[in-house]
């Protein structure tokens, strides 16, 4: 509301100017026409600059200056040549400068992504607060997790917030899907907590890339022209983020480094929820939902034991604890606790192993 303020202000300041130095003759319609039509020109220039990097910007204003001294130059052999109409020379001389200062823009435009603008951080930009920019995806404002974390204190600084990530937002909570019109209003829900965090600042960037189509190479350009870092759990946006030089926070991977450290002999005390696959098993879940199997265990389902642990399996969607209730015989079993372990794993089903989320959310 302010920029259109500014530039009201500025269209009314081109017209008092035209109707008072009258730069088109002395007729202060047509001069007011004029006048408003160079307003109107300079707010849709200023609307669209807006819009490019400062590497653009500065790579055409370097571009421009650069064809304007070269036009200079020309202009004055042309000014030397003898023209049986002087005309003809004046026109040679507007026509190389256009030409020159427009060649100029274009190419400084196009070639400004390859300026360098370390040597300036200090100057053009706050360095601290950029460093500590961040960008959020869709996956992590919907997984609600980043607003815990930022009420912690864990997170902080400026959370950016991309036009185009609030609109996938806004179309999945438009769904027909109920369920996906639920995570989209949760999401909506978490941006809301997290502007009222103290020490975190949310930030609603209307910054789009019409060339590129996808949400998570916006992300990654965005990304990379602030020199920001991309908050997500979406484990290929990750890596793609990575391949392109972007620094990423990953939600998952905090959640699996936070997980607690169990070592085989230690006991632990567990809430045995339900069955497990094989004969006598129990299975129960920790807090952060790592999946607990014990052995001799079937018998106490709802009730809270204290099991040893036997054997810790880290598989690729997180960690899997086996052990063993004490209070039972083995009834004379040969085997190894590690290989019965193992054995217990595979039985897991495919789905169970490749996602443990989905069973986790189940035991809770």
């Amino acid at each position: 509301m302010d920029l259109w303020i500014l530039r009201a202000l500025l269209f009314a300041a081109v017209l008092v100017s035209g109707y008072f130095i009258l730069p088109f003759g002395t007729d202060i319609r047509l001069t007011l026409i004029y006048s408003g039509i160079i307003g109107i020109i300079v707010i849709l220039a200023e609307m669209r600059i807006r819009r490019l990097s400062l590497k653009t910007l500065l790579g055409a204003a370097v571009g421009s200056v650069l064809g304007i001294t070269g036009a200079s130059l020309i202009s004055i052999v042309i000014g030397r040549m003898n023209f049986e109409n002087p005309h003809t020379e004046t026109f040679l001389q507007l026509l190389c400068l256009l030409v020159m200062a427009y060649v100029g823009l274009v190419a400084g435009a196009h070639k400004g992504e390859y300026l360098d603008l370390s040597m300036l951080e200090g100057v053009l930009t706050d360095s601290p607060a950029r460093k500590s920019a961040k960008v959020l995806d869709t996956s992590v404002v919907i997984d609600g997790r980043i607003a815990d974390i930022c009420t912690t204190g864990f997170l902080e600084g400026t959370l950016i917030v991309p036009h185009f990530v609030l609109r996938e937002l806004q179309q999945i909570a438009d769904s027909a899907d109920s369920a996906k019109r639920n995570r989209g209003r949760r999401g909506l829900d978490v941006l809301e907590k997290i502007k009222s965090v103290p020490g975190v600042t949310v930030q609603l960037l209307e910054k789009d890339y019409p060339d590129v189509k996808e949400v998570d190479l916006k992300l990654i350009e965005l990304a990379k022209e602030l020199g920001a870092k991309i908050v997500t759990n979406d484990f290929n946006l990750n890596k793609v983020s990575q391949l392109r030089g972007v620094d990423v926070l990953n939600i998952n991977e905090l959640a699996n480094a936070l997980k607690p450290v169990v070592l085989p002999g230690e006991t632990m005390k567990v809430f045995i929820l339900k069955e497990g696959k094989e004969y006598n098993q129990g299975v129960a879940y920790l807090d952060d939902g790592t999946m607990v199997v014990v052995d001799n265990a079937r018998r106490m389902i709802g009730r809270t034991i204290a099991t040893q642990v036997t054997s810790v399996l880290q598989t690729t969607a997180g960690k899997m604890i086996f052990g063993r209730f004490p209070e039972e015989s083995e009834n004379g079993s040969g085997h190894s606790s590690s290989k019965q372990d193992r054995r217990s794993y595979e039985k897991v089903p495919n789905n169970h192993r490749n996602g443990l989320d989905d069973e986790r959310v189940k035991g809770r």
